[in-house]
């Protein structure tokens, strides 16, 4: 298990981060203090996991990347490389690609714990995505949604990144938005990576409501 994750962790590190599918979406407007994104819908493989801000995502990690490395049912490998070619489910483990960000939420009925999601890549969707082995995952379709995000490097502190919700909810309040749900904590690179290279996002649901022409 420890290998898998220091696996994880190697793979996922420094720039290379920034070279793996990301979800599709555009630029509605930059505000102040944000920029307006609308997404396109996408799956995700997620877990809940309990535990400090700053500790809960090892659990996580592990748990989710045990299941794109092969702990799922289908039993088919898909090299990490383009194109995909996909073998007979009875052969081996199926792998999927790594995406970026790997996106935390509070769990809203216990504010020790947190949703912790991969995003899956856009060719699949939840008919072809193979099942996980491991009950504590889900997979779940996130519909296409606006999102006001805030950017910011350095570390996972949960001091730097409350002063950047902070910020968002703030900047979002101030241009007239309505947030909807829990603010979004996505983080693009591994812990091994320099901490002043690294790119985190505060990402935060509106509501369409407000003239966003304006």
């Amino acid at each position: 298990m420890k290998l898998i994750f220091v696996a994880f962790m190697l793979l996922f590190s420094g720039e290379a981060a920034f070279a793996y599918e990301q979800p599709k979406y555009e630029i509605v407007k930059i505000y102040k203090g944000f920029e307006l994104r609308r997404y396109a819908p996408y799956i995700v493989a997620e877990t809940v996991v309990s535990g400090k801000f700053d500790d809960a995502g090892n659990k996580a990690f592990r748990i989710l990347f045990k299941y794109i490395s092969g702990d799922n049912l289908k039993k088919t490998e898909i090299p990490m490389t383009a194109p995909v070619n996909q073998s007979p489910a009875i052969e081996s483990a199926e792998k999927i690609e790594m995406t970026a960000p790997v996106e935390q939420t509070p769990d809203g009925e216990n504010s020790d714990s947190y949703v912790f999601s991969f995003i899956m890549p856009s060719k699949y969707t939840l008919d072809t995505l193979p099942i996980p082995a491991d009950p504590r995952i889900k997979l779940r379709q996130v519909k296409s949604r606006l999102l006001a995000a805030r950017t910011y490097s350095g570390t996972w502190s949960e001091k730097r990144y409350r002063e950047n919700e902070t910020a968002l909810l703030e900047a979002v309040k101030a241009a007239g938005f309505t947030a909807v749900g829990e603010p979004i904590f996505a983080r693009y690179n591994s812990p091994f990576s320099l901490w002043f290279l690294r790119k985190n996002e505060v990402l935060l649901e509106v509501e369409e409501e407000r003239d966003i022409q304006q």
